[in-house]
């Protein structure tokens, strides 16, 4: 009798084992638009997934945890990830969960209107993201020079994305290209004025990549197709649900240190998606090289080496995604 129960117990065991959660470390960024990426270590259960969230400040930060073998999924700007790529990261881009969430904002109650009105002028900038980018196709579209060193027409300023709300109310720089919600913030309590949208170059909108490591992809399809499902369902539910969308961010995510005007402002400029395309992924990786964003050296990583759509693909056809 004393066997058999051993063997039951031991049967057990094995049992738990075996429909344990698979285990997938997510490194994320504290944005609002980042928001149903988070929410994927709600649903992940469903899908017999155990995610585990690390905030990172910057989406090139999270490079390094990637190659110590820290994380298995992460969620940056499309430069972070392409700039981690042509240094060696292991990844492949698999789907794009949000667009745009940029704006460029000057001090309120300087006389700067438009991006030529910036010539003199101080302005703050994350590097290494989306927002650098972009800042560089506007002055150059503007017919504009910058640096980060005086003697250009712009002199460029980078800061912390925490840093730079700060620095535009103090006066310490004129404007700033600035990544949501803390642009709309800006805006919000009263120190700026949205100069635009800064979505009228060969850019067009920014879009953000979910990457995941080669060895996932590689080593453990099903969980790495499993954890695709999770995305997609999650995004989905924030898609037709804001109200819950906005809950989850403002309240888990940030803490109530957001508004509800700052969230609806900030996704109104960043609404969540799925979707990524070789020829934006190429298109980014030829103008980073052009204005020096990331410091990309030749040959830079071609979109089609390491961008793998066919878990988003599967994900949108099981969940009835369009």
């Amino acid at each position: 009798m004393f066997k058999q129960c051993l063997a039951a117990a031991a049967l057990c065991a094995v049992s738990l084992h075996a429909f344990a959660d698979d285990l997938v470390r997510l490194g994320n960024l504290k944005f609002a638009h980042y928001g149903a990426v988070s929410y994927m270590k709600v649903i992940g259960p469903k899908y017999g997934l155990k995610i585990e969230e690390r905030m990172f400040a910057k989406g090139v930060d999270i490079m390094p945890a990637i190659v110590a073998g820290q994380i298995d999924v992460s969620a940056s700007a499309l430069d972070a990830a392409i700039a981690g790529r042509a240094q060696g990261a292991p990844i492949y881009a698999v789907a794009g969960f949000a667009k745009g969430g940029v704006r460029l904002v000057a001090k309120k109650g300087l006389p700067v209107t438009k991006v030529a009105d910036l010539k003199g002028k101080k302005v703050g900038v994350a590097r290494g993201g989306a927002q650098e980018m972009i800042l560089y196709a506007e002055l150059a579209k503007a017919g504009l020079t910058w640096s980060d060193q005086p003697g250009k027409d712009v002199q460029i300023m980078f800061m912390a994305f925490a840093d730079l709300n700060q620095a535009l109310a103090a006066g310490s720089i004129d404007a700033m290209c600035q990544s949501e919600p803390q642009a709309s913030q800006a805006i919000n309590k009263g120190f700026g004025v949205e100069m635009l949208k800064p979505y009228d170059t060969p850019i067009g909108e920014p879009v953000r990549a979910l990457v995941i490591t080669e060895k996932l992809y590689k080593e453990k399809p099903d969980v790495a197709q499993r954890l695709m499902y999770a995305f997609v369902e999650a995004t989905d539910y924030f898609i037709k649900n804001p109200k819950a969308a906005e809950k989850y961010v403002r309240e888990d995510m940030f803490k109530n240190q957001i508004t509800e005007q700052d969230f609806t402002d900030a996704i109104g400029n960043s609404p969540y998606s799925y979707d990524l395309s070789l020829s934006h992924v190429q298109l980014t990786t030829d103008l980073m090289k052009k204005y020096g964003v990331g410091k990309l050296q030749d040959p830079v990583p071609q979109a089609g080496d390491w961008v793998k759509l066919d878990l988003l693909a599967k994900a949108k056809t099981k969940l009835n995604i369009k």
